[in-house]
């Protein structure tokens, strides 16, 4: 049976009521955050193991996540499937471990199985899960409240705002042990070696800007021809207009120019410091890339070049925002 495309409105609107809903129910998980959390998390805290986030189906997707956020904050964590665990993985678990079992139901009967032989191999049992009255619920030593009053989709049926919850709920977790920890984000770096997160909490502007014999060059003096004929040769998109001493009095941008020549017939009479931009926005070597990143692109117009500028204002070098996202 064929039915009526619905038109783009509709279709937005279904993606709204979703997102509310979801929305709806981790505010609601939020409002009820209490003593159970704080033990949960001063569990996590205190442990001198590791922490088993076990899950299966769609449960175990969220686990997994919730794995992988606690070792990006600090916390020594591994994802195990949950019927894998039953045929040998569970040998991971040691004495003083924590095992988190997700699961929205409580009654999943493959991690209630592994309450047991769990608890025997030394670890704490914290059920994550939607049903405080459930059979995992009862095995555990500690319980988050997952639960929601209706999931998002129109049917009620998916796990859509009950796998959120539980996610949050994770991420909740790992942060306020990373808090209670002292985790700082020069940890989470060490964490983060590679990748664009890794390069703006590791590196500074020094490693990576273009040094000041690499970019184009000028006095306010200079006529106009000869900056455009110095950023064709060193082309960065601008030119650091200096004065006598070194210090930066300028920045002539490739935006500066095209807007110029459209105001100007004859750009001959024009000099740098007709067209400059005067006591520009600078950075320092020594400022890292992502707070570098956040002067560029945290504004209504967004900065593609930077002047570089150290001790006494004198112009160093420029940083593009190229060279930032560059591997």
């Amino acid at each position: 049976m064929k039915t009526k495309s619905p038109s783009p409105s509709a279709l937005i609107a279904a993606g709204r009521v979703v997102l509310a809903a979801e929305a709806q129910s981790v505010q609601a998980a939020a409002n009820r955050l209490g003593a159970d959390f704080a033990r949960v998390a001063a569990m996590v805290r205190g442990t001198r193991g590791k922490v088993v986030v076990i899950g299966l189906g769609k449960s175990g997707h969220v686990a997994n996540a919730i794995a992988a956020t606690l070792c990006s904050l600090g916390t020594p964590a591994a994802y195990v499937h949950a019927g894998e665990a039953a045929h040998g993985d569970i040998g991971l678990v040691q004495k003083g471990d924590i095992a988190i079992l997700v699961s929205k139901s409580g009654a999943t009967p493959e991690l209630v199985r592994l309450a047991a032989p769990l608890r025997a191999s030394g670890a704490k049992l914290i059920a994550l899960t939607g049903n405080l009255r459930s059979p995992l619920a009862a095995e555990a030593d500690a319980v988050l409240d997952a639960s929601v009053t209706r999931e998002a989709d129109p049917w009620g049926l998916a796990p859509t705002s009950s796998a959120v919850v539980a996610l949050a709920l994770g991420h909740a977790l790992a942060a306020a042990v990373a808090q209670a920890r002292g985790f700082t984000a020069e940890d989470f770096a060490r964490t983060h070696p590679s990748g664009q997160l890794g390069r703006n909490l590791s590196l500074r502007v020094a490693d990576v800007m273009h040094g000041l014999k690499e970019v184009a060059v000028a006095r306010p003096e200079s006529s106009l021809r000869d900056v455009v004929v110095a950023m064709t040769r060193r082309p960065l998109g601008a030119a650091c207009v200096v004065g006598r001493s070194g210090k930066l009095v300028g920045l002539v941008t490739d935006g500066d120019i095209r807007r110029t020549l459209q105001k100007h017939e004859d750009f001959r009479p024009l000099t740098a410091a007709m067209v400059m931009t005067v006591n520009p926005i600078r950075i320092a070597p020594e400022t890292l890339l992502g707070d570098a990143l956040r002067v560029m692109e945290e504004r209504t117009s967004q900065i593609s070049v930077l002047p570089v500028v150290g001790a006494h204002g004198r112009c160093v070098g420029l940083l593009r925002l190229h060279d930032i996202y560059q591997h």
